[in-house]
């Protein structure tokens, strides 16, 4: 359930959002509540994630413009073609969540301290994924996992929410391998939350909140 509020609401243990439109201009919604599945589900159903540091209440964004990826639109530069084509790399879905995400958390990130995959976090999505609602895949070289990312399966929508890479390009290669293999099951969008540089090297692009929603929610 959503409820009108003002642009910076405390939750409650009540199961609900205040509308996005009350968001901030940089896309805070909302503070505190808690990550159960219900609350996590209700929250992607409707455009919302959870980010936050680990010293800190939790906090629920909504940003505006939103950065996604349509599928057939991922873009594959020429020596990203060569990587692929060399057969380096093999990518599985779903064989090792967990530590796909303990990798996310600890892998060194420029200009990043620490890291918002607190244990919290950690317990809070593999419980989405045993419940069928989170999805991981992984990027294998000489049988030693390399790369890979996880995030929130919607059925229609994948909402990325983190990546890893220990050798060069294995990050690229899992994104471009999973929108071709989302592309081709009938996922019409995978959400990326916020511009980067690396993003839209991949094909991502801004769109307004508005039209990611009517994605979502259609």
């Amino acid at each position: 359930m959503l409820v009108e509020n003002t642009p910076l609401h405390f939750l409650s243990t009540r199961l609900e959002f205040p509308p996005v439109s009350t968001a901030s201009e940089d896309g805070l919604l909302a503070v505190g509540g808690d990550l159960s599945p219900e609350r996590l589900l209700l929250a992607y159903k409707n455009g919302i994630f959870p980010w936050f540091n680990d010293d800190s209440l939790i906090l629920w964004w909504t940003p505006d413009p939103r950065m996604v990826l349509f599928p057939e639109k991922v873009k594959v530069s020429k020596s990203m073609r060569k990587v692929i084509r060399d057969g380096t790399f093999t990518l599985t879905q779903n064989s090792c969540f967990e530590e796909v995400m303990d990798h996310c958390a600890t892998i060194g990130r420029k200009d990043q301290e620490g890291t918002w995959i607190s244990p919290e976090m950690k317990t809070a999505y593999i419980n989405l994924y045993k419940k069928g609602y989170a999805r991981s895949f992984e990027v294998w070289e000489d049988g030693e996992l390399v790369g890979g990312l996880y995030g929130v399966d919607l059925g229609h929508v994948f909402c990325g929410e983190s990546m890893f890479s220990i050798r060069p390009n294995a990050s690229k290669f899992a994104f471009i391998k999973m929108a071709k293999e989302l592309g081709g099951t009938g996922y019409q969008l995978i959400d990326c939350q916020v511009h980067t540089n690396h993003l839209e090297s991949l094909g991502a692009e801004l769109i307004p909140r508005e039209e990611f929603l009517k994605i979502l929610q259609g």
